[in-house]
């Protein structure tokens, strides 16, 4: 309810919104019913992080063009391999480090020794089917 009257009030404060960036997988389902229900397809894009699997529909109605969604196959094979390097071979997580995530490359640490491990997934048109089947 919270993420649907959020979309409802954007809408309503901004007439030209062109696009709802959600950054959850409850928001963008909510801010793309919104825009389904008013009638917007077409008119207001709505894209962020989703599950195909509850999005999908959204792709298939117009209401969103892409969303996207942490890699957990690359993302579980970097934490692993990272994690094995970390404790077996001694590789120290600091800073500045640039440490190997095997396959997937190399990461480098920032200032609070975070690093993104893997890009994200993005569905649209070309794969949604295949991926709503998945998550």
């Amino acid at each position: 309810a919270k993420s649907t009257d959020e979309a409802k009030g954007l809408l309503k404060s901004y007439p030209n919104l062109k696009a709802i960036i959600a950054p959850t997988t409850v928001g963008v389902v909510a801010a793309a019913q919104v825009v389904t229900d008013q009638g917007l397809i077409g008119k207001v894009n709505v894209t962020g992080l989703a599950l195909p699997s509850e999005f999908k529909k959204f792709i298939d109605n117009g209401a969103s063009q892409a969303v996207a969604l942490w890699n957990p196959i690359d993302l579980g094979y970097s934490a692993v391999y990272l994690a094995h390097d970390l404790a077996v071979k001694k590789e120290e997580a600091k800073p500045g480090a640039a440490l190997s995530i095997g396959r997937v490359g190399k990461v480098t640490l920032d200032d609070t020794n975070s690093a993104a491990m893997a890009p994200p997934f993005k569905f649209d048109k070309s794969n949604i089917e295949e991926f709503s089947k998945i998550y």
